[in-house]
This record gives C-alpha cells, structure tokens and sequence, in this order.
C-alpha cells in the first residue's frame, strides 16, 4: 500500500511508522530550538553515526558476488564432503580482496589477493579461505601479526614504508618464494576474473571408507591469468581506485559471467612423513610431477550483491568452517586461522554474524548457542544444554564421528619443522624464477624489485635485500644489485 498516486513508497521509521517530512526537523517556529521529540530526526543521526562496522584488519578492501558450483569429476574415492559429489551443485559467495590496502585504497597497488569462498552445503557452510599465491610469506602463525604490521603504515607518521616491509622480509628467509611472486606478474592481477585461487594450505580429505588424504586446492581462472604492469598499476591507481570491483560488478551485470575450474592435488596419507619437504610447510609447493592436479568442478559467479554492505562488507569466512569429509592439517598457519577468522568477526560484526545474509547456512541449523547482541533466530532447542531428555538436537556421532585427525607423538616444543632433505627458504624461489619465468618476466621482476627498493628502503636493508635475491638466484640477484652501482 502506498501514500500516493504516483504509487511511491512512503517514508518511514525503522519501526514502519509513517515520517511526516524528509526535509524538516521538528522545531519551535522556524529559527526556534530543535525539539528532543522528533524522534525521526534522532533516529536519523544516531543511525549514520553507527553506519560503519570496523573494517578487516586484514583484507579490508574487497569485492564479491554469488553463484554455483558444479561438480564436473568424479572424486568421491577421496572424500565424502557432499559439496564434492558426483552431480553435485552449490550455491556459493566469493569475495576477492587486496591484503595489506584499507577500505578506500586503489585496487591496483601491488598485494596479494585474498581469493574466499562459501559454499551452502547440505551438511553446513563449507569456507575455503585462500589467496591469489598457493604460498605465504611466514610458516608459523606466531609471525603473522608481525608480518601484517610490517605492510601496513608506520605508528609514528602514518604513512606505508618499503623498509619496513624489506627489513621484515630479509629477516625472515621463508618469505623468499612468497615475495618472488609478488614482485613478479601475480603481484598486480589486470581483473579478480583474470587471477586464480588457491586454498594455499594442506588440508585432509576423507572418504566413505574412513580413508585419509592430504590435499591442496588450485582454482584456475577460466579467463585466462592476465597482469598489470608497475605503470599500468600506478597509472590505474589515479584513474580508478575501484577498477578491480567495478570490474567485476559490470561483468557480471552485463551477463558475462566469470568461471574458475577447481583442482586439486592428491597426497596419500603415508606419504606425509617421508616426503622431501615438510607437506604441511606453507612457503612450499607440491610439484605437479609428484602430484599432478585432478580437476574437481567448475565455479561461475552470476549474481551481484544487492546491498553491498550486507552481503559483501558483512561477509564472514572462515577456514574453521570444514564440513564432514573435509579436516585440517598439521599446518601451523592453518591452525592458527582456525581460531583468528571466527575471533574477528565475533569482534568486527557481533557475535551472532552466523545468522546475517551472507553466513546463514542454507541446511538447517539446530545449535545451542543462545541470546548475545543482534540476536533474532532462537536456537530451536527444547532446553539450552546438552545432553537433555526434553528432544533437544543430539550430536550424530555415527554418521558423522568419523576421526579426521593425524597422529602426533612427543613433547611440547617450540620448533620450526623438522628440516627434510629438500627443505630451505630460497629453492623453490630460485626454481621458480629459473624455471617457469621466461625472460620478459624475469626482466619485470627485476625491474619491480628494483623499483620497490628504490623507494625509501635503507642501506643496511638494502644490502641484506641485495644478498637476498642472490640467495634466491645469484644472477638475479647481481642483475638486481647493478642496477644499485653493484652494491
């Protein structure tokens, strides 16, 4: 029903109470004082004083749309997860972010992409949390806050400082694979739909026999990889901050809807502990001539949002959310994200952000958690505890008990992994660069290195900077090093 004959909806308060004016606050005449009754004018102030939630620490500035998946191979000799069945198809949200930029930084600025997605399974949201990288720059959670203080700005002047980040990263010997690739094509990706995914981490797969399986997550862009140079970056950067979600947001509403095909690499479970480096090691990669991809299914993104603060800002992924047939692994980083993920947005969104848009499971929730700050869905319990003898929801331990855990034996420590025969910081870096560049884009990386150090990275940094790229290729390195007067 509306107020007019030109049928437009009429205005009202959060309560559905019609508003007498859009343009005047309730005064005494027209010069007199504002009056504390006029409760739509207050209820319009305090609402736009609380408009903004905190914005992610982490992967703040970001974009995002819905879709499907489809299964499109049979791999269910591996797991059991419902998502990854035989005909299977899954509603899905994905949200493509830079890392280290804040809500109004450019898209094009050199980063890592966050690449995270949600799936609606039967069984509960399955969250594959990843980047655009299928390595890191730290192995061991405890680093990471540091490593994320590193990129961001500096406490005294509040300004992003390339020494600050060097300084972190020659210190830090792991991050060597992980700054090959930002340095080099994969830093600036041209599109989110020209970049793929990676679930990065190792995680455990199991199957209806109880069988194990170590596996990583490769989502290849069906557009084809395609890169920004530094220029065309920076050239962006001034033009069009938001290019990369314009991007998508106008693909997708002109009908040109972007697909990733899903792979995955298969380690057997016993391969584990005597393979040449540690599997679980997040600076590493599982070479494709051991473990080649197996393709899983297809991922199409073909519905925008249509409230991007609901559906996109409030999105909250978490690699804590596994379904049955899916499990972590002996990854430190990953171990640690299981408990970061839900921690942040029980502080950034609220504690009950499960039951927002965007988070809601699709299959019925039959939980005991109960009451908290915007909450609206009672838990559906006869009695809020466990157990009861009322028919309150009951844990399905036969169906879904099955243990998806590993083996661990000895002491507490505090250790790096245990050193393998082909394990050290710089191999895969220099393979990489020795290897699968060729020589356009190895000339990019030294020129992108060489401008990044260029700008404010100090002489005692540059130096150990210098002798890091040797140690990742030594004619890289002394490639990079001339271009300082041979330092």
């Amino acid at each position: 029903m509306t107020s007019s004959a030109h049928d437009v909806p009429r205005t009202t308060t959060n309560a559905g109470i019609p508003v007498e004016s859009d343009e005047h606050s309730l005064s005494v005449g027209p010069d007199g004082p504002l009056l504390l009754q006029d409760h739509y004018l207050i209820e319009k102030m305090a609402q736009f004083n609380r408009e903004r939630v905190p914005e992610r620490v982490v992967h703040a500035k970001g974009s995002g749309a819905y879709g499907f998946f489809e299964v499109t191979n049979d791999v269910s000799q591996f797991t059991k997860a419902d998502l990854f069945q035989p005909g299977r198809r899954t509603e899905m949200l994905a949200r493509f972010s830079t890392v280290a930029g804040e809500q109004g930084s450019p898209d094009t600025w050199r980063d890592p992409r966050g690449f995270a997605l949600k799936f609606y399974t039967e069984y509960g949201n399955y969250d594959l949390v990843g980047n655009n990288t299928p390595v890191f720059f730290v192995r061991d959670t405890i680093k990471f806050q540091d490593f994320i203080r590193s990129q961001k700005r500096r406490p005294d002047n509040g300004l992003r400082d390339n020494d600050m980040q060097w300084d972190f990263w020659t210190l830090s010997p792991e991050s060597a694979h992980m700054v090959t690739w930002l340095m080099g094509d994969r830093g600036i990706p041209k599109t989110y739909r020209h970049m793929n995914g990676y679930g990065s981490h190792t995680y455990m797969w199991i199957n209806g026999g109880g069988e194990r399986f170590w596996i990583k997550y490769h989502i290849k862009t069906d557009q084809g990889i395609d890169f920004l140079t530094q220029e065309e970056a920076d050239r962006l950067a001034g033009e069009d901050g938001d290019v990369h979600r314009r991007d998508l947001y106008q693909a997708i509403a002109s009908g040109d809807a972007p697909s990733w095909t899903m792979y995955v690499q298969v380690m057997p479970f016993d391969d584990a502990p005597d393979y040449r480096f540690n599997p679980f090691d997040l600076t590493k990669v599982w070479p494709h001539g051991d473990y080649p991809l197996i393709e899983v299914g297809r991922m199409t993104l073909d519905r925008n949002p249509e409230d991007f603060f609901v559906h996109i800002e409030q999105a909250a992924f978490e690699p804590s959310n596994m379904v049955p047939g899916i499990g972590p692994s002996p990854d430190k980083m990953l171990l640690g994200r299981l408990f970061s993920y839900p921690d942040t947005h029980r502080y950034r969104i609220g504690p009950n952000y499960a039951q927002l848009p965007p988070n809601r499971p699709h299959s019925v929730v039959s939980s005991y958690a109960k009451d908290g700050p915007m909450r609206y869905e009672p838990s559906q319990a006869a009695r809020p505890y466990a157990p009861n003898s009322y028919g309150g929801p009951a844990a399905d331990t036969q169906n879904f008990g099955d243990p998806a855990g590993w083996h661990a034996a000895g002491e507490m420590v505090r250790e790096a992994y245990k050193l393998r025969r082909d394990d050290d910081d710089f191999g895969q870096a220099g393979t990489q660069v020795r290897k699968v560049l060729d020589d356009a884009a190895r000339e990019r990386l030294v020129n992108n290195v060489v401008g990044h150090l260029s700008n404010g990275v100090s002489r005692p940094v540059l130096l150990r900077a210098l002798q890091y790229w040797r140690n990742v290729d030594k004619a890289l390195g002394d490639r990079i090093a001339a271009r300082f007067n041979g330092s």
